[in-house]
């Protein structure tokens, strides 16, 4: 269980850290190009949720995140119980994530976001110019290991499926051999 939680603690310091950096090196909306227009810098506060959603709702999303974070480690416990180390690993990356932005809710009523994309591309003749939502390490966590734990959820549905096939059709031969 420690390893677990040692990601965890990784995603969230790394989440603080970088932060931390953003609030005393950057003034607000100030914008530092990385990769030239389609990777920048970008420091901003969001009172709301991913994607700048429900602004304003912090009792709202620090009740909700506390549910949330209790869900998380009870299915973490399990997962390691269960020796399910992909899924645990993604549930770690999710906590450390979800509580990087929740005690930036919980002490400033706000997160700090940075990391900002740009799309500006042709496709079939259309102009494509995008920029996507400005997030942070914790949403960088908390995506990566959502994505983590489905796969691996849809990887041992299909192990599990095929374990009660082979089963059923193990258990209907031995029928037909009694006949």
């Amino acid at each position: 269980m420690i390893v677990y939680l040692l990601i965890a603690l990784a995603i969230f310091v790394l989440d603080q850290v970088t932060k931390w950096i953003i609030k005393v090196r950057l003034d607000l909306y100030e914008t530092i190009p990385v990769l030239g227009d389609f990777f920048s810098i970008t420091s901003i506060r969001n009172r709301g949720a991913a994607f700048g959603i429900l602004q304003g709702q912090q009792v709202f999303f620090l009740v909700i995140t506390v549910v949330f974070l209790a869900g998380i480690s009870w299915y973490l416990h399990r997962m390691v119980k269960e020796r399910k180390t992909a899924s645990a690993v993604g549930l770690s990356m999710l906590l450390g994530g979800a509580v990087g932005n929740f005690i930036d809710r919980a002490l400033y009523g706000e997160v700090v976001d940075f990391f900002q994309v740009h799309f500006r591309f042709s496709v079939f003749g259309l102009d494509v110019d995008y920029i996507y939502p400005i997030f942070n390490v914790a949403d960088i966590g908390i995506v990566l290991g959502a994505i983590v734990v489905l796969i691996h959820t849809l990887f041992m549905w299909r192990e599990e499926s095929r374990a009660e096939r082979k089963s059923a059709e193990k258990a209907e031969g031995a029928a037909n051999d009694t006949v």
